[in-house]
């Protein structure tokens, strides 16, 4: 609404109870503004602050602290939130230098009013002015960043992603990319096509079926061994699993990022996948850099009619996609819809 409010439980309470004039107002707000657009900007710059203290090794508390005591790191996150929010929507600015960043967070808290005075909206707005000021120099100007924020998978999008798919085994697969293991570098078309028939197993889980697959995201301790051996990454490790990036694999195959995304889209335009389902997917293919390491989502959107690859049908059992043999199985799955 255009200003911070005081940071207070009587100001809080307010807002989130049912019929004050401060709640209505601020429901008024969020309706013009928008529901989905907030969540997108918040899951944005949560991400990039992440990505500062990825880079810096450090957890926030520890960057923005001097001392052990850390009371005061909800009041100081809030204002720091606001104010990276500020800087990177109001002012259509990107991160340029996450190290940059991290290093102007550096000890902040120092430098900002905490007392008692700190929660009133004149003083947090302060903070906010000067957080911005010391961390100006890690942005710069970039009109076309938004394309990176709406309707696009963030950090926090993939890691839940990727905690789902230890439990809803059915809806969600994980792969570690295309290319051999073996050193040899070389394209592993069998697993291409194995992602194909995957899209039409989960597109036939049902008609409010909706699933996702990743590629760069390993779920065999083995294999990320290799991958550290063949490529000198650091994996990410989200639970159970290890997000090993296909950045590595763009690299090793002399590709953009871009052109290694595109590698992708062409072999599942140039495959027997039915329509409607091919389009669906081409339309919801998405790449996250994931702190340098790069993950592609390959969203199956919902189908009303069963999907086929050729005159082939496939489903999941649980992690596993399986042909359907027989006309019974195929009825089966036909029935789901």
């Amino acid at each position: 609404m255009g200003s911070v409010i005081d940071r207070s439980k009587d100001a809080l309470d307010l807002i989130y109870s049912e019929d004050t004039a401060e709640a209505k107002s601020t429901l008024a707000a969020l309706d013009v503004y928008g529901r989905d657009r907030l969540k997108d900007e918040f899951k944005f710059c949560i991400q990039e602050i992440e990505s500062a203290c990825e880079l810096s090794g450090k957890k926030l508390r520890e960057i923005i602290f001097s001392k052990k005591t850390t009371n005061a790191f909800p009041s100081v996150f809030a204002v720091i939130f606001i104010a990276i929010h500020e800087v990177i929507i109001r002012e259509k600015k990107k991160v340029s230098n996450y190290v940059a960043l991290s290093n102007s967070l550096h000890n902040i808290v120092d430098r900002l009013e905490t007392g008692r005075r700190s929660t009133s909206p004149d003083e947090r707005q302060k903070n906010i002015l000067a957080v911005k000021g010391l961390i100006s120099g890690a942005f710069v100007e970039d009109a076309e960043a938004y394309k990176l924020i709406y309707s696009n998978h963030t950090a926090i999008d993939l890691d839940a992603i990727i905690r789902r798919s230890e439990a809803e085994l059915s809806d969600y697969e994980l792969k570690q990319g295309c290319l051999n293991l073996d050193g040899s570098g070389a394209i592993n078309e069998e697993v291409i096509d194995r992602v194909i028939n995957t899209v039409c197993a989960i597109a036939n889980n049902g008609p409010n079926a909706f699933g996702k697959i990743l590629i760069g995201v390993s779920d065999k301790a083995a294999d990320t061994a290799r991958i550290k051996e063949l490529y000198k990454v650091a994996p990410r490790s989200v639970g159970k699993r290890d997000v090993v990036g296909v950045a590595r694999e763009a690299e090793k195959l002399g590709l953009g990022l871009d052109k290694y995304l595109m590698l992708w889209k062409q072999r599942i335009e140039k495959s027997a996948l039915s329509e409607p389902l091919k389009s669906d997917v081409l339309s919801n293919i998405d790449y996250n850099d994931y702190f340098g390491l790069g993950v592609i989502v390959i969203a199956v959107p919902t189908q009303k009619n069963i999907s086929f690859v050729g005159d082939d049908v496939y489903w999941r059992s649980h992690d596993n996609t399986m042909a359907a043999s027989g006309a019974k199985k195929i009825a089966e799955i036909t029935a789901r819809f």
